[in-house]
């Protein structure tokens, strides 16, 4: 049986731990959309990758997620994206439709043949952003995450590195 979930939460809240242990001990592979445009991430991709171990093979892809996961479901693989937060900031860099990505990947999720973790922030509980940027990112966030929920089997919360079942 093919199990999707989609892994809330706020910034270090433990979603990308929580995620990683949905996959523990499986050769899976991790799709990374963030890149490291300065040395500050450049060290959270480090410390992610050294967490991970040797089991696990890395693709990055920060634009075409939807293709790229087509392309390499596999029932005897896991894939864990971490996360749809950073795809969704490069989508929008790139002035592609957030919308459209956001349909495509819903309707990869949902005929997924394997096993396929989705790693995304949770942005709408606090202010209102002040820029129109940050509100559209905001609204962005929230739309992918209700449609990408809406098809996955699974969805969970982390709140200080707890798990709280939301679906499934």
């Amino acid at each position: 049986m093919t199990h999707t979930t989609l892994v809330l939460g706020g910034a270090r809240s433990g979603k990308s731990v929580y995620a990683e242990g949905l996959l523990a001990g499986a050769p899976a592979l991790y799709v990374a959309t963030g890149q490291a445009f300065d040395d500050e991430m450049a060290e959270r991709i480090r410390l992610h990758v050294d967490r991970r171990g040797p089991t696990w093979s890395t693709i990055e892809e920060p634009l075409d997620l939807p293709a790229l996961l087509d392309r390499h479901l596999d029932p005897a693989r896991p894939i864990l994206v971490d996360c749809l937060t950073l795809w969704i900031s490069n989508l929008m860099h790139a002035g592609r439709d957030v919308a459209a990505a956001t349909e495509t990947l819903a309707e990869v999720v949902a005929g997924a043949r394997g096993d396929v973790v989705l790693v995304s922030s949770e942005v709408g509980l606090g202010l209102v952003p002040e820029t129109r940027l940050g509100r559209d990112f905001r609204d962005h966030q929230g739309r992918v995450n209700q449609r990408i929920a809406q098809v996955c089997r699974h969805v969970v919360f982390v709140a200080a590195g707890l798990p709280l079942i939301l679906k499934g």
